[in-house]
This record gives C-alpha cells, sequence and structure tokens, in this order.
C-alpha cells in the first residue's frame, strides 16, 4: 500500500464520530479501520480547514482507480442515509477512506476478503 496522504477533520466531526464508534462491535473492520483514519487525522475548527477537504456531508466526486469508474456521493453518518441520494457511509470502505482526503489526493484502501480500492479526490462541495 502506498504512503497513506495527510487528513484533516473537522472538530465537530472526530467527537461525533468518535462517540457512533464506541457503539460499534468490537469485531466490525470498518470501525477499527475509520478509528485508526481519526487516530492519524489533524483536528481543525471550521475556519482552519484547507479547501476541497471532504468532511461529513460534503458532497464527492471521486474516482476509484482500480476500475476507472466515477462517483459522486455525499459522505454521511450510517443513520443518514436518504432515498433518492447516492451517499455512502462513513463506515463502508468507501466512506471511511474519502473522510478527511482533499482534492487532488490519492488513496489505498483495503479491507480482508475486498477488493482493494485507489481513490483520487476530484471535486468536494459543502452543504450549506
Amino acid at each position: 500500500m502506498s504512503e497513506r496522504p495527510a487528513i484533516y477533520v473537522l472538530e465537530q466531526d472526530f467527537d461525533r464520530l468518535s462517540a457512533m464508534l464506541e457503539k460499534q462491535p468490537h469485531g466490525n473492520e470498518a470501525a477499527q479501520a475509520l478509528a485508526r483514519e481519526l487516530d492519524r487525522a489533524t483536528l481543525v475548527d471550521a475556519g482552519n480547514l484547507p479547501s476541497g477537504t471532504v468532511t461529513m456531508n460534503s458532497l464527492v466526486h471521486f474516482k476509484n482507480e482500480s476500475n476507472d469508474a466515477e462517483y459522486t456521493m455525499r459522505l454521511v453518518y450510517p443513520s443518514q442515509r436518504e432515498a433518492g441520494e447516492e451517499c455512502v457511509s462513513v463506515l463502508a470502505p468507501a466512506g471511511a477512506a474519502l473522510l478527511g482526503l482533499r482534492v487532488g489526493d490519492r488513496i489505498d484502501w483495503s479491507l480482508v476478503g475486498k477488493n482493494p480500492l485507489r481513490l483520487k479526490i476530484i471535486e468536494v462541495t459543502h452543504a450549506n
């Protein structure tokens, strides 16, 4: 796996995600992977967030370079999935991988028994 790019997480997202992870079963590999990402994150407030950073509820246009497919999805908490909108849960492999990345960043992401993902961030739009 290549070196992971630096990630930036809003303090409010970190607090909410940490509380959510405490309630997850201990064998949940996606939750464990997300916890490892949060451990290495640089925490920032909204005023110091680098432009083009993926935060919770942001709309992310990204490419899976493993299969050349492009997606535009909103990164959401598991309880926020809404019908009619393309969303990815932060507890899904792609969702955990996207959090904190910036436009132009690439990350290799693999979980046991799943095809590895190689994601590249193309565009990020934040909710108002």
